[in-house]
């Protein structure tokens, strides 16, 4: 049977669980709310930033939230020259003048949360970057960020392989 991955299945790792990345959420939502800057719209980075950005916030009580897909890694460790933003589009022309939080898992490279975030400053949005992880590789140093790593991240929603086929043994 499968399991999700522990720290101790995998010490040359950094593994986020799921108890972990609660925590994680609210002392990111701590550092934000330390700022006294508090967001009118979370933009997610799909698909890594999804979960933690819908988690950042409910933690922020912020209710809009939008969607920005991008697409730079292919595989482990394997990416595309630069980012590409995917349809469908976020409608960026509605975040003029909003403070706008955009969330991710991690800030690798830093291409794909700087590619994201010159996009919306470009429409005139304040905005500012949260990420689980930060890697020293980064070109962009977020906003805020829960801790700094150079390992190789273990996040709970991508750890396990994808489900296929109508059957499953997963409990």
């Amino acid at each position: 049977m499968e399991h999700f991955p522990t720290p101790e299945d995998h010490p040359d790792r950094e593994v986020l669980t799921w108890a972990g990345f609660g925590h994680a959420i609210r002392d990111l939502a701590r550092m934000v709310a330390a700022s006294h800057w508090q967001p009118d719209v979370t933009v997610a980075v799909a698909r890594g930033g999804l979960v933690p950005a819908g988690a950042l916030a409910y933690a922020l009580e912020t209710k809009a939230m939008g969607t920005l897909n991008v697409e730079f890694y292919t595989g482990v460790g394997a990416t595309l020259e630069e980012p590409q933003v995917l349809p469908p589009a976020l409608d960026v022309n509605e975040l003029m003048g909003k403070r706008v939080l955009v969330v991710d898992d991690v800030a690798d490279s830093g291409k794909t949360l700087l590619l994201v975030l010159q996009l919306l400053a470009e429409q005139g949005a304040d905005v500012r970057s949260a990420v689980l992880y930060t890697k020293p590789t980064s070109i962009v140093v977020p906003d805020y960020t829960w801790q700094n790593t150079s390992a190789w991240i273990m996040f709970p929603w991508s750890s396990l392989p994808p489900v296929t086929g109508a059957a499953s043994t997963d409990a």
